[in-house]
Formats: C-alpha cells, structure tokens, sequence
C-alpha cells in the first residue's frame, strides 16, 4: 500500500541541491575573501608582521654570529655547537634571513662573525655566554608572540621553544 503524499506543499530549496551548492558556495566565498583594496589582497603579511620577521631574522643571525665567535675562539666547542649553530640558521631562513650553513664541526666560520663579541677564556664560560644570548631571544620572542598574527606566531613560538632547548643543552647537557 502506497504511503499518501505530505499535505504539505514543499516550498523552497531540497536537501540535495544545498548539498549540491554548497562546496560551489565556499569556493566563491575562499575566492573573494580578500580586502575591498584591490591594492591590498588581504592575503599577504602586513606591514607590522613583515617588520617583525625582519627582526626576527636578524635576531638569528646575530646569533649565529655569537655562535660562530665562539666556534672560532674555541675549536674543541665545534662538535657540540655545530647542530646548534646550524638550527639557528634554519631559524633565521624560516624568518626570511639569507645566511647558509656551513657544515657542522668543520671549525669555518663565516667572515661576517662579529669581533665585538667578546669571547670568555674557558670553554664553560663560553657556553654560558651562548646560553644567556639564547635564553634572552627565547624570552623576548616569547613576548612579542602576543602580538602578531596567527602563522608568525606559531613560528615565533616554535623557535622560542627550539631556543629553550638550546639553553638546556647549552647549560645542562653533558653531550
């Protein structure tokens, strides 16, 4: 026995043709989701962040710099710098940096290694001297997450972390 059909009239769209729509209507809406500025498209970093991984690279790099100060002071401290330096590298590029690593242990340092850095005499004040430029960059870029957006944040956040783990290292580690 057939069911009899619903006294009620349907009025306006199925079910199955605003599943059909659907995906067509958020691939528009990815599509327009830029600024009204045509100069702006919205989907690029802003000035503020642009500026903030400028600074972050260069924050990098000049501790790459420490690092290859104390590299070249202190040769027996190349085996168990080397990774750490080459980290710090791969930091500075993720923000945009430009400097290259050398290979780890080889002793070469970069001719840009800063001379002002004043390197202590023994290979535990040495250390310590590293691990305090790291701790200072982790903390401050710890701070300076809050007010960047989402992506650069993540990264900022990562790399203070990375930064953190460099101090234990630096401090605590036996390797």
């Amino acid at each position: 026995m057939p069911f009899p059909s619903s006294p009620r009239a349907r009025s306006g769209p199925r079910r199955r043709s605003l599943l059909a729509l659907g995906p067509a209507a958020v691939a528009v809406a990815g599509c327009t989701a830029g600024g009204a500025d045509p100069a702006d498209p919205g989907d690029g970093p802003s000035a503020a962040e642009r500026r903030a991984r400028a600074r972050a690279a260069r924050d990098s790099e000049g501790l790459v710099e420490r690092y290859d100060a104390v590299i070249a002071a202190r040769p027996g401290l190349a085996g168990r710098l080397g990774p750490l330096r080459e980290n710090v590298v791969r930091h500075a590029q993720a923000f945009g940096g430009g400097r290259k690593a050398s290979p780890s242990g080889s002793g070469s340092v970069t001719p840009s290694a800063s001379p002002s850095a004043a390197v202590p005499g023994n290979d535990k004040d040495a250390l310590a001297g590293l691990a305090a430029a790291e701790r200072e960059l982790a903390d401050r870029r710890s701070k300076e997450l809050l007010g960047v957006p989402g992506e650069l944040a993540r990264l900022l956040a990562s790399v203070a972390a990375a930064g953190a783990a460099h101090v234990y290292l630096l401090t605590e580690g036996d390797a």
